[in-house]
């Protein structure tokens, strides 16, 4: 039998037969039927909208007040310079919706309605992840299309360019997989999606992403050179020059490193208090 209610999305043969049979769970099927609902969703709710216009307007808000500024500075490019931390705000973009998608099926109770089903505790995060996917690939598209406009081209061949992109799409599936962990345990729209603002808006802005480092004052240096986000800024222009070193990536593996086990241990404490609930 097939489970159609909306709040119950899931495609498998989870009923117990006439005969008396144990239920058949179909992992696959649920994921799919989850990953489903979660899209069509976004797409009511006017994600997909905004994960088209935020790296527009990012873009024309920072490259248009500050390139006649940093133009003059020697050797600057600034569209080859603010691209990689376009890419990044946009997918920090993604990260603030996955948690406040998360929240919002805590609150309204389909998390514990999945629960009480016969549902592996896995499913349901990993369909928001492969929903967050496909809105991350679609606001990194629009991120790489407001560059071409300004002026920013790959140049330094496709391996390259691979690498930009692929620094772009883990830092994204980090951050959202993180963000849904704490959108999970918040319960709290509001609440999640002011959380995540304000780390995004300081670490954004006091990174290199989008002036040189010498352009901060002296005391606030380290922090700007050694934070996330100018890290992982600071690999994909590498991969942008053709100039990538071990010393150069090394930084940006241990931050990702990190990340990903503060998701995964967040992630494994949810699952398990969902096991046990």
């Amino acid at each position: 039998m097939t489970v159609t209610s909306p709040d119950r999305t899931i495609s498998a043969r989870t009923a117990i037969s006439a005969g008396g049979r144990r239920p058949t769970i179909r992992p696959g099927r649920q994921w799919l039927a989850l990953t489903h609902r979660s899209i069509i969703g976004m797409t009511r709710h006017g994600e997909f909208f905004l994960s088209i216009t935020a790296p527009v307007l990012l873009t024309l808000c920072f490259y248009i007040p500050l390139r006649t500024i940093m133009d003059g500075y020697p050797g600057m490019d600034y569209a080859q310079f603010l691209m990689p931390v376009i890419c990044l705000q946009s997918a920090g973009f993604v990260a603030t919706s996955a948690a406040m998608r998360a929240a919002t099926d805590s609150s309204t109770g389909l998390t514990s309605r999945l629960r009480s089903m016969p549902v592996n505790a896995m499913v349901p995060p990993l369909a928001r992840l492969a929903s967050n996917v496909v809105l991350l690939v679609v606001s990194l598209t629009w991120a790489i299309i407001s560059g071409l406009v300004i002026g920013w081209r790959p140049t330094s061949g496709v391996v390259d360019f691979l690498g930009f992109i692929g620094v772009a799409m883990v830092v994204g599936l980090l951050l959202a997989f993180g963000a849904d962990t704490i959108g999970a345990i918040s319960k709290n729209p509001a609440a999640t999606s002011q959380a995540l603002a304000l780390p995004q808006l300081i670490l954004g802005m006091l990174s290199t992403g989008f002036i040189p480092e010498e352009r901060f004052p002296d005391w606030i240096q380290p922090f700007a050179r050694n934070q996330p986000i100018s890290q992982f800024t600071e690999l994909m222009r590498g991969f942008d020059a053709g100039e990538v070193t071990w010393d150069l990536a090394f930084p940006s593996l241990c931050w990702a490193a990190g990340i990903a086990a503060a998701g995964i241990a967040a992630v494994t404490l949810v699952t398990i208090r969902s096991s046990r609930g």
